[in-house]
């Protein structure tokens, strides 16, 4: 399936800057998004749904009309108790694009459909793309080895067919991309969008620090260690971090239930002070204004199609 019509328009490149936690922010959104990629931000990103309406208000002032399209995302279940006030904001502004993730409900999908949003939502195994497609949403991200953040661990190419197989929507493929070459091999291999987010900590409208974007540069995809230690869940983080926070990220099995205080006593604070990366960190060499960012990636994203491709370009 092609790219929903209301994604396609203004879009420059197929990329969808994923939304991170605590580093997405309104003015990345809209500088990304003027530049011709997708971008999105966490509704929790904001700490009360006050905060989140002023920011869509913010996001709506400051984009054009030739502006690609933006998205929220939503985390929907129990664990988010601001939920239903978030929706309600949501629905109100009418964004374009919402990302639901760590739970399915179809009430959720059937709100966002009835002002004619679009759903996507996120996946890391056939089952969970199954019952995505029965839930009705739009489209799925296929969280794949090497993601940052919540990952997933089956090869990007076999889950891009699986996938095929069992969906006939969108298919967003996440997973250590960060070059527009990367995002051409999405293309090729099947996907119809590039997840990317890790290569948009690295823009100098995100909230990371510059000790943040240093590691970035700095390490590569053996400097990424995988545990659910920090979350409950399996989750990315730079090696580094772990190190800073007093733990030994060989002592942190993949599963393993969630710890909150180093063995030196100090509270753990992931994803504020343990900072989450992708395996992609080996094709980040700078920290670039997201507009430039965006430009590079649909230069070499067009350049990988014409060299490989005898000519064809999107």
């Amino acid at each position: 399936m092609p790219i929903p019509d209301l994604l396609q328009r203004n879009l420059k490149v197929p990329i969808l800057a994923a939304p991170m936690l605590l580093v997405s922010t309104p003015r990345l959104v809209v500088e990304t998004c003027k530049a011709g990629a997708l971008a999105s931000l966490p509704a929790l990103n904001a700490r009360t749904t006050v905060e989140y309406d002023g920011w869509l208000h913010e996001i709506e002032r400051l984009r054009h009309e030739d502006d690609a399209a933006f998205g929220v995302n939503l985390i929907v279940g129990a664990v988010n108790s601001r939920l239903a006030a978030d929706l309600a904001v949501t629905i109100q502004h009418k964004v374009p694009l919402v990302i639901t993730s760590f739970g399915l409900d179809r009430s959720v999908i059937d709100a966002i459909h009835a002002y004619g949003g679009i759903v996507f939502h996120d996946v890391a195994s056939p089952r969970h793309v199954e019952l995505a497609a029965k839930a009705g949403v739009d489209g799925v991200i296929l969280l794949t080895v090497g993601a940052g953040g919540h990952t997933g661990f089956l090869n990007p190419f076999a889950f891009l067919h699986d996938a095929r197989r069992r969906f006939d929507g969108t298919i967003i493929l996440a997973g250590g991309l960060t070059t527009g070459a990367d995002v051409a091999a999405a293309v090729v291999a099947g996907a119809d969008l590039a997840y990317m987010g890790t290569r948009f900590i690295a823009a100098e409208e995100a909230n990371a620090s510059p000790d943040y974007h240093a590691m970035l540069i700095e390490g590569g995809a053996a400097d990424v260690h995988v545990t659910s230690a920090m979350s409950g869940t399996p989750a990315s983080f730079l090696k580094t971090s772990l190190m800073q926070a007093g733990l030994d990220p060989e002592a942190l099995a993949l599963r393993q239930p969630q710890i909150h205080v180093s063995p030196d006593g100090q509270v753990l604070k992931p994803w504020k002070e343990i900072w989450s990366a992708g395996q992609g960190i080996s094709g980040i060499e700078a920290v670039l204004p997201a507009a430039e960012l965006v430009a590079q990636l649909a230069r070499e994203y067009r350049t990988s199609l014409r060299r490989n491709l005898g000519g064809v370009a999107a």
